[in-house]
């Protein structure tokens, strides 16, 4: 028998995937989209490509690079932070045959004690391109289409912003990537007010890929650059928040017209990806417990009430709630050109790995267990 209790929670879980539902539709209309046919710019531009054992991406994505249209003032600078596997090779042949791509080396050594890989190699590219008004951070396995650069510094300027974070659109093969990697998208896009986040100071009104970030130069440098965040394992997000907190105006657009990434190929990759971060996204252990328990209550409950369940209320409100759930997904899906269906149905079920992702995550932080390309992600003299 389905007690009271039971139907008033079951009932508050969907009605708070509804308003989420309705945020999201909301959302996605005002959420700015850089136009292809952004006019070309003059600007000095520096794409700048941290590249770890990317042998099998980073010429694609260099190209990629190099294949911008109306962007005269275009520089490639990569650096190859000691790969193993033949990534500074794919570089150099390319660069080879094009002058405006350099090749940075660097040693297969941890970085300065107090800082993580990424936010080292990043802020060594920036100093590179001392003469560059744009820098344009881009990941080794992210390919950009021609108008990328030029419509993203045409948002950048026309808003006047400091920063503008385009989420690529992100492509997934195995089961497991299809369940979390539409997560990466849709939960900001569900619940933060992007236009409200974009004049607010708030930092925690933040959301930034470092996929791809594009940034006015002056504004990167007045907050200290990468080295603000050098111990951040989302140091793109920790970039936005110091924009923020320095009075600056940041964007988070969609993106998923100029780039797309895979960011983790297989399984196992997503388990070791979102395990080396997850620990850090919610700002501590009781508030990420918090996170997870709220997550499990608006999309799984309402999906469980409306399978156990026989008592006929409780089961039409947790209907309600599931079918709210997955219209928020498959809204987000159909904006960035990611699978709507059947892959929005099993939103619950990408909720539930979400969690078990965070649970890893803490696991193994707590363990001294997180690694990625081979370096343990923990500050200190092999980070």
């Amino acid at each position: 028998m389905v007690t009271r209790t039971a139907r008033v929670l079951v009932a508050a879980c969907s009605i708070a995937a509804g308003a989420i539902a309705l945020h999201t539709a909301v959302n996605l209309r005002y959420l700015r989209r850089p136009s292809p046919d952004a006019p070309a710019t003059d600007e000095a531009i520096a794409v700048l490509i941290p590249a770890r054992n990317e042998v099998d991406t980073v010429e694609a994505t260099v190209r990629s690079a190099l294949a911008q249209e109306g962007v005269s003032g275009l520089r490639v600078l990569v650096l190859d932070d000691g790969s193993s596997d033949g990534t500074a090779q794919a570089v150099a042949a390319v660069a080879t045959a094009d002058r405006r791509v350099r090749l940075e080396l660097g040693p297969d050594e941890p970085p300065p004690v107090g800082w993580l890989g990424k936010p080292w190699a990043c802020a060594r590219l920036a100093d590179l391109a001392q003469d560059a008004e744009i820098l344009c951070f881009v990941d080794a396995d992210v390919v950009l289409r021609p108008h990328a650069v030029r419509a993203a510094v045409a948002t950048l300027r026309e808003g006047d912003f400091s920063l503008v974070a385009p989420y690529p659109r992100q492509l997934a093969g195995s089961w497991l990537e299809r369940l979390v990697q539409p997560l990466v998208t849709w939960s900001w896009a569900a619940t933060m007010p992007v236009r409200w986040a974009e004049t607010s100071q708030r930092p925690s009104l933040s959301a930034a890929n470092g996929q791809l970030l594009v940034f006015d130069r002056r504004a990167y440098a007045a907050i200290g650059g990468h080295e603000a965040v050098r111990s951040d394992v989302l140091e793109d997000i920790g970039l936005m928040r110091a924009l923020k907190r320095a009075g600056r105006r940041t964007s988070t657009v969609d993106g998923s017209g100029l780039a797309e990434c895979r960011m983790y190929e297989g399984s196992a990759e997503v388990v070791d990806g979102y395990a080396k971060s997850l620990w850090s996204a919610f700002g501590g252990p009781a508030q990420s417990a918090s996170a997870c328990a709220g997550l499990l209550a608006v999309f799984v409950t309402p999906a469980a009430a409306a399978l156990l369940t026989r008592d006929p209320t409780t089961r039409a409100l947790g209907v309600a709630g599931y079918v709210a759930g997955v219209a928020s997904r498959a809204l987000v899906a159909q904006r960035t050109g990611e699978p709507v269906l059947p892959d929005a149905f099993a939103h619950p079920l990408s909720i539930v790995a979400f969690v078990v992702l965070t649970g890893i995550s803490w696991q193994r932080q707590a363990r001294g267990l997180n690694a990625w390309k081979g370096r343990p992600v923990t500050v200190g003299s092999s980070a």
